[in-house]
């Protein structure tokens, strides 16, 4: 069951004891008492910030919560012999793995309730169930395969509820059977964007995606959070300069054994989130891939925080899986490894999570904070599992980066075996005018295009953009501020990115990679 707090009188203070054990919970106005008012359907706000003053009672039972050991996370015991046998729901696949020494690399088919994908593919972000500026038909144009879709957004708006009366994510988006754009989605919990409110006063900025997915001058969180030297970290999140909630002077993230309660940005309501109502939500949405609530420490996180954050991440993950195999509904989970830029934390969660019945893994967490960092862990962590799953599956299982897709990225890490990236940069370069072509990254709003007359994008690309309108026009419509213009250059971007990805599986299927 999921523990939800609806309403707070202004006078009562937040009570983190009360949120135990897992159950609904509505506090009524008139009074500080709690009942219970039926199952769990989604998630809910607490209305009103709880009071500043805090009793001596409350402070006790913080204190003597404190002293109590965390329990320990879920051993393979906890979950039944089944669970660890394949999904017929959910394959992987590996149609050639590379024999170029050195090479970690192979083509595989990932099966799903809705449709199947080859990898290494890149996962487009959907961050409100919307392709920024993109249908689904015109994304399917572009050999979108797979969506990534953020549970953060889709609880505060519209809601888990919504969603599944409508008859599902997939549903919801438009996709459809009969015209070929059914296709399979991820979601993820909703912690990467939790998480991100920690570092500064921010505020979602729902004009952009979610992740930058590059290690250029717009540094993902996820990835590093030193700092970005000159300016600050753009992406999702950006300095509340232009327009702030009000809110408490406290952090807007507070973070405790049974969950992480957060400030919306939408409204300024607390909000709740557990290991088990992110998983509920993710039934409700019905997407084919979820994924389990996690922390996101920090790049400079010190060793022993770190070690403390990755224990607390590994009892969320544990819990969310138990939670997942109450009802299966047909769904892929993914375990995600944490670590940091700690080796040893990184081997350590290898081997808990490989002891679990996920379906697959995700690489989580800070890598470092540049690109070679980033390679060198990557190379280490995926090394470690290649052994994990040779020795201990006896079959592969799909390993996914998260947040990082860039093509100088990508071009890095596929020879390590990494099976599919998800990231907004591509639709996020389009709408401010950066368009991907085979010789460079093309800044359409520059001048010198405003008379390319007949000369597309890029002359190999067979998007629609690129077969029917110029540079020319294309240079006018983003000086006009033509809304067109957003869809033609999201639809060359992303057709590019699943052409260089079809690009780097012929490669793969020729060893050359």
């Amino acid at each position: 069951t999921l523990t939800i707090l609806t309403t707070f009188t202004p006078s009562t203070s937040l009570n983190i004891s009360k949120l135990l054990p897992f159950r609904r919970l509505f506090m009524s106005p008139s009074t500080t008492k709690s009942r219970v008012v039926g199952p769990p359907t989604g998630l809910t706000g607490i209305s009103s910030a709880p009071s500043r003053s805090k009793t001596t009672k409350a402070a006790k039972a913080r204190r003597l919560a404190a002293k109590i050991p965390p329990p320990p996370p879920p051993l393979p015991s906890a979950f039944p012999p089944e669970s660890f046998l394949p999904k017929p729901f959910f394959t992987q696949e590996v149609l050639h793995s590379s024999s170029k020494p050195g090479s970690k690399a192979r083509v595989t088919r990932i099966t799903t309730p809705h449709g199947s994908f080859l990898t290494p593919s890149f996962v487009a972000v959907a961050t409100n169930g919307a392709l920024k500026a993109l249908t689904i038909p015109s994304a399917r144009k572009s050999k979108q395969d797979l969506i990534f879709c953020n549970s953060y957004h889709l609880l505060l708006q519209p809601g888990p509820e919504v969603i599944k009366e409508a008859g599902g994510i997939h549903k919801f988006m438009g996709m459809r059977e009969d015209d070929g754009t059914m296709k399979p989605i991820i979601t993820d919990s909703g912690g990467f964007q939790v998480f991100s409110l920690k570092y500064g006063t921010v505020y979602e900025d729902l004009k952009t995606d979610n992740r930058s997915g590059s290690f250029n001058s717009d540094l993902d969180p996820k990835i590093s959070q030193k700092g970005t030297q000159k300016g600050t970290q753009k992406g999702e999140l950006k300095r509340a300069a232009q327009k702030k909630i009000p809110t408490r002077r406290t952090n807007p993230v507070k973070v405790t054994e049974e969950g992480v309660i957060f400030t919306s940005y939408r409204d300024g309501a607390k909000v709740l989130l557990t290991p088990e109502s992110t998983i509920l939500a993710q039934k409700d949405y019905g997407s084919d891939i979820i994924i389990p609530l996690d922390e996101l420490p920090s790049y400079d996180t010190s060793l022993e925080d770190l070690r403390k954050s990755v224990d607390l991440t590994h009892r969320w993950e544990g819990r969310s899986l138990i939670e997942h195999y109450k009802n299966v509904k047909n769904q892929a989970i993914y375990g995600v490894v944490h670590g940091g830029v700690s080796k040893e934390i990184r081997s350590q969660s290898l081997d808990y999570l490989s002891g679990l019945p996920f379906d697959g893994f995700a690489v989580g967490g800070s890598l470092g904070g540049n690109r070679e960092e980033m390679k060198e862990m990557l190379e280490y962590v995926m090394g470690e599992y290649r052994v994990i799953e040779e020795t201990k599956f006896g079959r592969s299982k799909p390993v996914h980066l998260l947040g990082i897709a860039d093509e100088s990225s990508i071009l890095q890490t596929v020879s390590l075996g990494i099976d599919t990236y998800d990231s907004c940069f591509p639709t996020r370069l389009a709408r401010h005018g950066t368009l991907l072509t085979r010789s460079g990254k093309l800044h359409i709003k520059s001048s010198k295009h405003s008379k390319s007359y007949g000369i597309p994008i890029d002359e190999e690309c067979e998007c629609e953009t690129c077969k029917r309108y110029d540079r020319a026009y294309l240079n006018h419509l983003l000086k006009a501020k033509e809304p067109v213009f957003y869809e033609l250059a999201t639809q060359h971007n992303l057709r590019y990115m699943n052409d260089l990805m079809e690009g780097i599986r012929e490669k793969i299927m020729n060893d050359e990679i």
